[in-house]
């Protein structure tokens, strides 16, 4: 049996959780795409298509692709899972105890397969035949949501991240992308690929509202060597990265967090997008954004169950010592100042290794690309003229659960 255990960014990929876009990209209109964190409409059977390409890339790099409606198709077939998920999902506090109850019985009647793509793709009022007494519905237009669609579950990489023998189920920032979590902490437990196995849940697992402890895995690199790289940019918090380190010590699954301060701005959302690692001494980096000024802490365990916070000169110096290495390779996004604005844009950075210098990347990044390449860099491209205007690259629609060390 296979471990659940990611212990690089680097090393050879086993195992990884991608979603196909479907219902929800269906739901997403000019109106409405920025609510739910989009810039633009994409088209959905391109971008399904321009996926399969992305997945079938990876399984010709011996990767085993498990897809997120699969898995919680097959979650809602264990009963206590899909209790908890109707429960969860759709609750009383969120819709009033009158309305909530007649929801839970509309939908508790579907097929697994259907409820599944609800929950992911989201319901219209228009399209709910119930009768109720709640004021709710009366409250909202035909074309309102009465369950939002998740885009944004494409970039599987946020919701949940695997850092080595463990997964930490991220309490989001945005609204939008908050029910996200509830789907990945139900395949944790219950999915035949997860449940009784031999993992650490660090963080996020429990009913709580986590306040100002926000963290998304677009910000959490596992260099290897127990170190852990982490970006503290518009969606993670100090307070969650404190709270990660702090479980991760505990667990004495790490030895070191290295937290840099981004710029909080859309541009650099998460510090996969400006910054990511390609072999074991190798990162692609925006140098507009990845100056060596930026600030950056290294957090260690104090073995009193605390931890030591230490500023550090730059990041650069901190990932050397942490991976014993005399100099990194930084590969620098390519063409001219616009020209690598655009690519940085169209997410030129924020490549997927497969294994050590063996990386995916959208192909309509040509500059950067073909950096990569004379920096002895193996580019497997894939298309993305329709999967790029959710703003994410290959490492954002991906979640690996397996992966070897360095």
């Amino acid at each position: 049996m296979s471990k659940l255990y990611v212990g690089s960014e680097v090393g050879q990929l086993r195992r990884v959780l991608l979603n196909r876009p479907e219902r929800a990209l269906t739901h997403l209109t000019p109106s409405n795409c920025h609510e739910l964190l989009f810039d633009d409409v994409l088209a959905v059977e391109a971008a399904g298509e321009e996926h399969d390409v992305f997945a079938n890339t990876l399984r010709s790099q011996d990767v085993e692709v498990l897809l997120l409606h699969d898995l919680l198709v097959e979650t809602l077939a264990v009963p206590p899972a899909r209790e908890w998920l109707l429960n969860t999902q759709i609750s009383d506090f969120r819709y009033g105890p009158t309305f909530a109850r007649d929801f839970r019985h509309y939908l508790s009647e579907m097929d697994n397969e259907h409820l599944a793509t609800i929950f992911l793709g989201g319901l219209a009022y228009s399209e709910l035949p119930i009768k109720t007494s709640s004021i709710l519905p009366k409250m909202h237009s035909r074309l309102d949501f009465v369950i939002e669609p998740l885009p944004n579950h494409l970039f599987t990489r946020d919701t949940s991240c695997w850092v080595y023998g463990g997964v930490s189920l991220n309490p989001m920032m945005m609204p939008a992308r908050q029910r996200e979590t509830n789907h990945l902490r139900a395949i944790y437990h219950w999915h035949p690929v997860f449940a009784g196995q031999d993992f650490i849940k660090y963080f996020g697992d429990e009913d709580l509202h986590y306040d100002n402890a926000n963290i998304e895995g677009g910000d959490v690199l596992v260099i290897g060597n127990g170190a852990v790289l982490v970006g503290m940019s518009e969606r993670t918090t100090v307070q969650g990265v404190e709270n990660l380190a702090a479980q991760l010590f505990k667990h004495q699954q790490a030895t070191e967090v290295i937290a840099i301060n981004l710029p909080k701005h859309r541009s650099c959302m998460h510090l996969d997008t400006v910054m990511t690692h390609m072999d074991i001494d190798t990162f692609s980096v925006y140098p507009e954004i990845m100056r060596d000024d930026l600030e950056t802490w290294r957090l260690t365990p104090n073995g009193q169950g605390c931890m030591n916070v230490d500023q550090v000169p730059s990041y650069k110096h901190a990932i050397e010592e942490a991976l014993n290495l005399d100099a990194l390779k930084i590969i620098t996004t390519g063409g001219d100042s616009y020209e690598a604005e655009r690519e940085q844009w169209n997410d030129a950075n924020n490549v997927l290794t497969v294994k050590p210098g063996v990386v995916i990347s959208y192909e309509r990044n040509v500059y950067t690309n073909e950096k990569y390449d004379k920096a002895g860099i193996e580019v497997l491209t894939i298309p993305g003229n329709e999967l790029g205007r959710g703003r994410g690259g290959a490492r954002c629609m991906s979640c690996p659960i397996e992966r070897d060390s360095i």
